[in-house]
């Protein structure tokens, strides 16, 4: 089930500082980029640790950066929403000034609703959402088309099983995941991110770089060789690159990408125990 704020369109489920200073302050590495173009199109993805820690502070790190970066779609996991916690990706949708879309396994007024959201500054034209397999399991997968400066564009957001011995149960779901692509997705552009808890050189992640570009990988090469991490160190995970952006070949195209909330803020707080990953599409 699924929430949608301020952008209207169709719900359809399925079974002190300059800015400047601040920018460089904010984002790190290849995100020091010059201001985007018109034309352009960037999509991120963070996990948001769901509500661990202290969450009024990281929420307020990743507004900061969210402020700077100003994606044009950003995918949210491990959402959650329960007593004493409005849904999280609200409170940042709200924040922002930007639209949003929430899907959880957990049916609306359910006491704890945990899940995946997407958030974007455009008109939401449409929406689709659907359970992945397993279905004990309890993952989403969610479509959101927008209308963006001329370009449709159908996004889809998912968190894919966790456990290192999970691999048949993430090849499952992306099995799942690719037939709900095909069955929603229009005639635009399309961008697909989220959390899939493997490496792209996973077997189980192979059927997706059969059909799309990684765009992290297109444009550094050394991550390849496991030099880039997504986890934390710091919060004790190895380091992996599980956190992914994906494009078709014959569409958008990466020109930049980077990592952010890759560092802690000046008070020593940390986003999440996941870095994000944007990329600049054109």
């Amino acid at each position: 089930m699924f929430t949608r704020t301020r952008s209207g369109g169709q719900r359809r489920p399925l079974p002190g500082l300059a800015p400047a200073v601040l920018a460089l302050m904010l984002l790190s590495g290849s995100a020091r980029a010059q201001p985007v173009p018109a034309a352009d199109f960037t999509a991120a993805t963070l996990n948001l640790w769901h509500d661990q820690g202290d969450w009024p502070a990281r929420r307020a790190v990743m507004l900061d950066t969210l402020r700077v970066l100003s994606p044009d779609v950003l995918f949210l996991q491990e959402v959650l929403e329960k007593g004493g916690l409005p849904n999280q990706a609200q409170q940042l949708a709200d924040s922002l000034g930007w639209g949003f879309v929430f899907a959880s396994v957990d049916p609306p007024g359910s006491a704890k609703r945990y899940g995946n959201a997407i958030l974007t500054r455009h008109r939401l034209v449409a929406t689709h959402e659907i359970m992945l397999p397993p279905l004990d399991d309890y993952r989403v997968a969610l479509h959101a088309r927008l209308e963006a400066g001329g370009r449709t564009v159908d996004a889809y957001a998912t968190h894919l099983h966790h456990t290192a011995e999970g691999a048949h149960i993430r090849a499952e779901q992306v099995r799942g995941l690719l037939a709900f692509v095909d069955s929603t997705r229009g005639e635009g552009e399309l961008v697909i991110g989220g959390d899939f808890n493997a490496g792209a050189d996973k077997a189980e992640l192979a059927p997706l770089l059969a059909r799309y570009h990684d765009c992290y990988a297109q444009l550094h090469p050394e991550a390849a060789g496991g030099a880039v991490t997504t986890l934390n160190p710091v919060m004790g995970h190895a380091p992996c690159r599980i956190d992914h952006l994906f494009v078709e070949p014959q569409g958008l195209r990466p020109v930049a990408a980077g990592i952010f909330l890759d560092a802690p803020s000046p008070s020593g707080v940390w986003a999440s125990d996941h870095f994000g990953v944007w990329a600049r599409l054109r």
